[in-house]
């Protein structure tokens, strides 16, 4: 992730373009303008980590610049030492955002799952995973290595979805052991038919990591998984 902000911010403050900053939406009517918005959607995507500190309008001279093949206005060697300064600062204020994020997601998750625990239909493995069960099938219940067909939709604690099968409109198919240890443990637990609700503790789900932008570290997930299948 830092190197290729950095990376990214040096290509694009250097070498990339648009046109001017300018309120209000452009013209997206011919397939030149659609892809140039399409870059600059990205390359605005990639720099959202640092949206509070990118000068827009400054941003967008140093891209015209690079484009026309102006005279930059700064040399290429304070150029150089003000984005590595620059990328470095940002890349400290995105460990320090990243490191209080996990402290708050840790003490709210150990909240969350002590209270959870207390409720009469919520069941306590031990390894820490919590299981409710909402639907009890009746048929076999997969090993590890099983290839399964489920429903799922997973939630933060604070009800954010952040991944549904539903939405997609079609059954997932995976290995069970090719999943978070919490999910994989929950799989094999449920006879096919059935609807459980999964409350994984982070250390069994994404830890410190998290995933992707929606998944914070060290968040407490919250799957409903309907076994559908066994595939063969």
């Amino acid at each position: 992730m830092h190197h290729q902000f950095r990376a990214l911010l040096v290509l694009s403050v250097v070498a990339l373009g648009a046109c001017e900053s300018q309120g209000g939406t452009p013209a997206l009517d011919t397939e030149d303008q659609k892809a140039s918005y399409g870059i600059g959607l990205n390359m605005g995507s990639q720099l959202q980590p640092a949206e509070s500190r990118v000068d827009l309008d400054a941003f967008m001279a140093g891209v015209r610049d690079g484009m026309t093949g102006a005279e930059p206005a700064l040399a290429q060697d304070e150029l150089q030492a003000v984005l590595q300064a620059f990328s470095q600062s940002v890349n400290e204020q995105l460990s320090e955002e990243r490191a209080a994020q996990a402290e708050t997601n840790t003490a709210e998750g150990e909240e969350f799952l002590a209270e959870n625990a207390q409720k009469p239909d919520v069941q306590v493995t031990e390894s820490g995973l919590q299981y409710e069960v909402l639907e009890e099938g009746d048929g076999p219940t997969p090993g590890p290595e099983t290839q399964v067909s489920v429903h799922y939709r997973g939630t933060l604690l604070d009800g954010t979805e952040f991944d549904s099968s539903y939405e997609r409109g079609e059954p997932a198919q995976f290995s069970v052991d090719g999943v978070i240890d919490g999910f994989s443990e929950g799989l094999q637990l449920m006879p096919v038919g059935s609807k459980y609700r999964f409350y994984i503790p982070s250390e069994l789900g994404y830890g410190p990591q998290g995933a992707g932008q929606r998944i914070g570290p060290n968040a407490t997930l919250i799957f409903e998984v309907e076994l559908l299948e066994i595939v063969e």
